[in-house]
């Protein structure tokens, strides 16, 4: 049998691989605060005495040289078209993971978010064509369309409350979508001079990458070598290089790890334990990096360079507006400031809101909506927080003073966009509930595959309870054992309103008992005692040999000679399989999980991290 320190470290292994949704947001979180000091670095130094330096440098020429052929851009656009290739590759990362694992899986669900991003797209560009009519500075329409991921998050998160739940997938469907379309503007749109050869080669080197895919290639650097031609042949067909970014990371499928992937792992790390060679060890850490799937590992490495490096990098390339008397008041007098203001803080959340509020009308389809309607509003001003991308399509359109006010347009805009979705969710939650306000016609789409069902599952309280949290645990497994005074103190806390359902997932290549501890809880449950063995079996997680499993047997008084025998013939191994069948299809890899009202609770699973977590469900029930 193996210590408890490795099992528990590998249990913990185990538990840390399905949250990439938890970890994305969290990422943005704290690197939003990277990208803000970022901006007010380009902008004290484009208004310091060293102002000047401030072009020089970002105009600097830099070449690659690769015997007669030669790649030659200034750092600014190393930074515009090569460094932010891998920030929209992490986005086509981020777009195929929830179409592969998220709420994008099942389309009618998001509808309505997928046509409230629509509008959030449609209603600015209009905004700002009418505020610059007759104007050359049209051009720029594009440049009100996006809204940033990083910001928007950040603001999201320090806003607005307890509706932060709720809102944080929606927001993110929303700005997948605008990434999509900004994309494909950028590439139709602002986009001169399409060379057809080179933009054949891409299409050649693309349809290279597919079939390398296909025949199962897993070499990174064999994908790497490829990309990067892909790269720059698409910068010399004349069409924006960042749109090879976001279409080679759409190819990175998503997928939890399997029961059956994470034995095989278990064993052969095994095999290097017994035999520590140099052949076992690489067997055992492909196979190790070969269980999480190539979206996740990409997004564990890309996403923190992108995040704490390109991204702010971006921003002190691009942000360095002038400011002062004479800039601004030229600024507030522009056409092009005013409408990136407009089209951004007003644009954004009307389009948001009338292309939601239609999208839910019966004449039109009458699609569901996720969310309340006071939390719509307040998240669609937070929508109109919009600086990577905008900042991208205003060094596309406009050049010297245009470019100016462009850019003073927006991040004017982010900064009221900000301020005032601050103030909508202040006002927000002074509102009283009513029941056409704040009711959702949909539940979110649930993370357990396998529906309660009280005539197979184990239940600790009402069955018709409001709340129900499963946990799929593991007899052996420590962390379990800490987590029950937690799940008993939830049950006795929260009362009628709380069922707790306890499903088996034996981790069998680490704790070498518990499987046959979990048939013996349900030889228990045979004889009506299964919450008696499942606390008696948690209590004593190192004695669970077939004479401890006889021995609690004949503590809580059962027909020991059945009990034996079920055991003995494995009478419920079966039960049991099923468990770990239903924990294997919800993507669950390591104990314990808990899903709270069919939704995967990410977070910690202490006392108060639940509790919190069951209240602001509780409120979402009632809602």
């Amino acid at each position: 049998m193996q210590d408890g320190s490795a099992s528990a470290n590998q249990t913990v292994g185990f538990r840390r691989l399905a949250s990439p949704l938890r970890d994305f947001i969290a990422t943005e979180n704290s690197s939003a605060i990277v990208l803000l000091l970022a901006t007010v670095v380009a902008l004290l130094w484009a208004n310091s005495p060293w102002a000047s330096g401030y072009e020089t440098f970002w105009s600097t020429e830099m070449s690659i040289r690769v015997g007669g052929a030669e790649l030659s851009l200034d750092l600014r656009h190393w930074v515009n078209d090569g460094l932010m290739a891998l920030f929209f590759f992490v986005v086509g990362l981020e777009i195929r993971r929830e179409l592969d694992m998220g709420e994008l899986r099942e389309r009618r669900r998001v509808a309505t978010s997928v046509v409230a991003a629509v509008g959030g797209m449609v209603v600015p560009p209009v905004l700002y064509l009418l505020v610059n009519a007759g104007e050359s500075s049209t051009d720029g329409w594009g440049i009100v369309m996006g809204t940033d991921t990083a910001f928007a998050l950040a603001v999201l998160a320090l806003v607005a409350g307890h509706f932060t739940a709720l809102l944080r997938t929606f927001l993110l469907t929303v700005m997948i979508v605008d990434d999509i379309i900004a994309l494909t503007v950028i590439a139709l749109v602002y986009t001169e001079g399409v060379s057809v050869p080179a933009l054949i080669v891409a299409g050649v080197l693309y349809l290279v990458v597919l079939v390398m895919r296909r025949a199962g290639v897993r070499n990174g650097v064999a994908y790497f070598l490829v990309g990067a031609a892909f790269w720059v042949a698409t910068l010399a067909s004349g069409v924006h290089a960042t749109i090879a970014g976001v279409l080679m990371g759409m190819l990175a499928t998503a997928y939890p790890p399997s029961q059956s992937e994470l034995q095989r792992t278990g064993a052969q790390w095994r095999m290097f334990r017994e035999q520590p060679t140099p052949e076992f060890a690489r067997t055992a850490s492909r196979s190790l990096i070969t269980t999480i799937s190539p979206n996740e590992r990409l997004q564990y490495l890309f996403h923190p360079w992108v995040s704490y490096l390109i991204v702010p990098l971006f921003a002190l390339a691009n942000a360095g507006v002038i400011v002062d008397a004479g800039s601004v008041g030229q600024a507030l007098t522009s056409p092009i400031t005013l409408g990136v203001v407009v089209g951004l803080v007003v644009g954004k959340p009307v389009g948001i809101i009338v292309f939601s509020w239609l999208a839910t009308r019966g004449w039109l389809g009458g699609l569901p909506l996720s969310v309340p309607w006071p939390a719509l509003i307040g998240m669609s001003v937070v929508a109109g927080i919009g600086f990577t991308v905008s900042l991208l399509i205003a060094g596309l359109s406009f050049s010297g003073v245009d470019l100016q006010n462009a850019k003073f347009g927006v991040i004017a805009a982010s900064v009221l966009a900000s301020a005032l979705s601050w103030l909508v969710f202040r006002l927000l939650r002074r509102l009283p509930d009513r029941p056409g306000m704040t009711a959702t016609q949909l539940r979110p789409l649930p993370d357990l595959i396998a529906p309660v069902d009280p005539e197979v599952d184990h239940i600790r309280g009402p069955a018709d309870a409001s709340l129900t949290v499963v946990e799929y645990g593991d007899f052996q497994c420590p962390y379990c054992g800490r987590a029950e005074s937690v799940t008993r103190e939830l049950v006795r806390h929260f009362g009628d309103e709380l069922a707790f359902v306890f499903r088996h997932l034996p981790l069998t290549d680490v704790h070498e008992s518990a499987e046959q501890a979990a048939e013996a809880a349900e030889a228990a449950a045979a004889q009506g005692r299964f919450w008696e063995m499942h606390d008696l079996l948690l209590a004593h997680q190192d004695e669970l040999d077939l004479d401890d499993l006889i021995g609690y047997a004949t503590r809580l008084g059962l027909d020991v000679e059945r009990f034996t025998e079920d055991l003995m013939s494995r009478q419920f191994a079966v039960r049991v399989a099923r468990d770990v069948e239903s924990a294997d299809e919800s993507g669950v890899a390591g104990t314990p999980t808990f899903f709270i009202n069919g939704r995967r609770h990410h977070g910690a699973y202490d006392i108060d991290s639940l509790t919190q977590a069951l209240r602001l469900e509780a409120g979402a029930v009632r809602r």
